[in-house]
């Protein structure tokens, strides 16, 4: 396994991180915890999830699931880097949901009862929360903080000036604020190229790239297409829309010789920004295939032609459009 440093922090993460969505609603616990122990072996150390995981409003279903399996002991716990969300709602009274200090703090209290954990390694805020003033967020979180409960704190799905806005206002109360991103991210999902990513390089986050394949849709969707979920019907118009495209990544893949998500990973690990794509395996196998993307290594040339294929916005902001 390869490692590098959570953006601007010392700590170490594996380059692959292990995302538990599919924990509950597509694998079993028995499962869950047999990739769990897998991705140990092979030196994944972050382990991805959030309090609405598992899908059922208030009960942190892969919270659970995480917690018994670290509940087994055998140095689990000390042998990961344990990422957790908050933001969503989480029940059905109005300060259930969001980011004041009120939910921020049962949150997370909630969160360490399920993962029968006394801390959170990377607690992400899931969304931006417009309703709720810097202030009052960054006082939450130095709390948990102080009290060793938190370690670092991360977002999700923030625009670039929103961290720059956050990570302001965290300098100025002298707090270390936000450490890393979690952002959609993939060949064909290049948007925040433009602004997120300048921002996450000048402000020092690390780059967690979630759905780094696309939903599949690079995994080799026109081998697979008459099985399993790419045969439904809307990943099916999804693959009839990209078909050109599909068609030329493909055979760009054959050609290096590689699996195609493999190499949609790899791209995504060749960027300096990038800390680590999450990988959501619903199997071993799949969990293990990952492994490959680290090994590829793209030449610039290859890099170009994956842009000729599947453009960007045109660089990064203001150039891309300014001129």
């Amino acid at each position: 396994m390869q490692y590098t440093h959570l953006g601007r922090t010392g700590l170490s993460v594996s380059r692959l991180c292990l995302g538990t969505m599919n924990f509950g609603p597509q694998t079993s616990e028995a499962d869950s915890f047999a990739i769990m122990d897998k991705a140990l072996e092979l030196g994944i150390n972050l382990f991805d999830t959030a309090n609405v995981y598992g899908w059922k409003l208030g009960e942190g279903i892969t919270e659970q699931i995480i917690g018994r399996w670290l509940a087994q002991g055998d140095g689990r716990r000390e042998q990961i880097v344990l990422a957790t969300k908050v933001y969503n709602k989480m029940g059905e009274r109005p300060n259930e949901r969001g980011l004041s200090a009120y939910h921020i703090r049962r949150a997370c209290e909630e969160s360490l009862r399920r993962l029968q954990s006394d801390h959170i390694d990377l607690y992400q805020m899931h969304h931006i929360e417009r309703n709720t003033p810097w202030e009052e967020i960054w006082q939450a979180m130095e709390q948990l903080v102080r009290e060793g409960k938190v370690l670092y704190v991360g977002s999700s799905n923030f625009a670039g000036w929103q961290i720059a806005q956050a990570n302001g206002i965290a300098a100025s109360r002298n707090f270390m604020g936000l450490v890393a991103e979690q952002s959609l991210y993939n060949l064909n999902a290049r948007t925040i190229e433009l602004e997120v990513i300048p921002a996450c390089r000048a402000f020092g986050l690390g780059l967690i790239p979630w759905s780094p394949l696309g939903g599949g849709l690079l995994g080799g969707a026109l081998q697979k297409a008459s099985a399993g979920r790419r045969a439904d019907e809307r990943t099916q118009q999804n693959i009839e829309q990209h078909r050109a495209k599909l068609e030329s990544y493909e055979g760009f893949c054959r050609e290096l010789g590689e699996q195609p998500a493999d190499v949609a990973l790899a791209w995504l690990l060749s960027n300096p920004v990038v800390t680590a794509p999450i990988i959501g395996p619903r199997t071993i196998e799949q969990l293990t295939g990952s492994l490959r993307a680290l090994e590829i290594a793209l030449s610039d040339e290859q890099k170009q032609q994956l842009d000729q294929i599947w453009p960007g916005p045109g660089g990064e902001a203001p150039e891309a459009y300014a001129w």
